[in-house]
């Protein structure tokens, strides 16, 4: 892998124009619906609430609510302002997974498919362009794995590249907890590598493992107590409420009463789904689908129904791989098992399709490299890599209306068009 990792032949110009036009796309007509939809209703107003320094949602963790309420203070409450920070990460994040694949494999078309893919695989751009905690959390989460494979790469900066993922590990924590499972592996890869090559000097040795200079204590500030320490930080502003605030000082007291108040969800949901539902896109979750500003208009969440099975067949590619020293497929099939996994064994009663955000997102770092693979044939199967993408394309622009609130034309059944499974109703 490090040999044929050049930075010649980097593709970040490519990947930054990805991210920006795919943010051009997010924004065109973001403020619509010009209203409160979906679970905008729990986070912007817990943001308002917060600008009031009024205690609301305690069961999540605040950062994202921080964030839309930061927008809300400087620019207004307004949809727009309420989406634009979810609009931003989402142009941020599209960037940070293209370099994450780029530093993985040092293949410039994986890195450079990957983001397309991600642009297009539904989910990424329809929680691009509303106000959850969603966004927030991936998009840091995600960057902090980039800075992670950076150090890697880059020993002369690894020390401040692991200490900016310890930042952004903590940040994204501090929005939602779905990334945990990720964020913990580049420790667990630093003490199974420092293992293999010291020993008994695994603790302190700082040649061999991931990042020679660094050892597994060192490591162990930057990846483990800055995260925490950050997430901790990210509390701040429910110290600072008026009625019951956080006490400061029992971190502990305070996440066995958000885990009490997550728990207690048990009232069963129409739009509820388990997680063999979301491997196979079956189960649909309807963001919006009313009237508003002037027309019907819909936001529906699926996956992009070609990139989502072909993703389950890059997947067992990419095991395949892994068992040939790919160590690149290694790390987006062990990403995807380990935020899917989370949810069958976790005690969280209900469940929906938005918890696979970042299994799916994994999973197109899969398909691009099985798809870069593809494309380094000369025989006939060559043809399926560009296909692929042209597909993936093509599936977005069909579903265009209904995953981003455009006027559907015909009234009330006019989402039937899209329709193509009756769980998707």
């Amino acid at each position: 892998m490090r040999a044929r990792f050049t930075q010649e032949q980097d593709p970040a110009i490519w990947c930054a124009a990805i991210a920006l036009a795919f943010l051009a796309l997010v924004w065109w007509r973001l403020g619509i619906p010009s209203e409160i939809y979906f679970d905008e209703v729990h986070y912007v107003n817990a943001a308002r609430k917060l600008i009031d320094g009024v205690r609301a949602n305690p069961e999540h963790p605040m950062l994202g609510k921080t964030v839309i309420a930061a927008a809300i203070y400087w620019l207004g409450d307004q949809p727009l302002n309420w989406r634009i920070p979810s609009a931003l990460l989402g142009g941020l994040g599209l960037f940070a997974f293209s370099r994450l694949v780029w530093l993985a494999s040092g293949r410039r078309l994986a890195a450079i498919l990957a983001a397309l893919l991600l642009a297009t695989d539904f989910f990424w751009f329809i929680h691009s362009r509303i106000a959850m905690l969603d966004m927030v959390m991936a998009s840091l989460g995600i960057a902090a794995l980039w800075q992670f494979a950076a150090a890697c790469r880059f020993t002369g900066q690894a020390r401040w590249r692991l200490i900016l993922t310890g930042l952004l590990a903590g940040l994204s924590l501090g929005a939602k907890w779905s990334i945990a499972p990720a964020l913990a592996l580049p420790g667990l890869w630093f003490l199974a590598l420092k293992l293999r090559t010291n020993g008994r000097r695994f603790l302190w040795a700082r040649g061999g493992g991931p990042v020679e200079g660094i050892s597994l204590i060192e490591a162990a500030l930057w990846l483990g107590g800055l995260p925490l320490a950050v997430y901790w930080l990210t509390f701040w502003p429910g110290f600072l409420w008026h009625d019951r605030p956080i006490d400061p000082l029992h971190p502990i007291a305070w996440h066995q009463y958000m885990l009490r108040l997550q728990d207690s969800v048990v009232k069963l949901h129409p739009y509820r789904s388990v997680w063999y539902q979301w491997i196979g896109d079956w189960r649909a979750v309807w963001y919006l689908y009313k009237p508003v500003d002037g027309a019907q208009r819909g936001v529906l969440l699926i996956g992009n129904p070609f990139t989502m099975i072909a993703g389950l067949a890059a997947l067992v590619w990419s095991l395949w791989a892994a068992l040939q020293r790919r160590y690149d497929a290694l790390v987006f099939t062990v990403l995807y098992a380990a935020t899917l996994a989370m949810w069958p064994l976790s005690g969280k009663p209900i469940q929906f399709f938005y918890h696979y955000l970042l299994p799916s997102t994994f999973m197109m770092g899969a398909l691009a490299l099985a798809l870069d693979e593809l494309s380094r044939r000369r025989d006939r199967w060559r043809w399926l890599a560009p296909a692929s993408l042209l597909a993936s394309f093509a599936v977005f622009a069909w579903f265009y209306p209904i995953i981003s609130a455009w006027p559907l034309c015909c009234g009330r059944p006019s989402y039937q068009f899209w329709m193509w499974l009756d769980s998707w109703r």
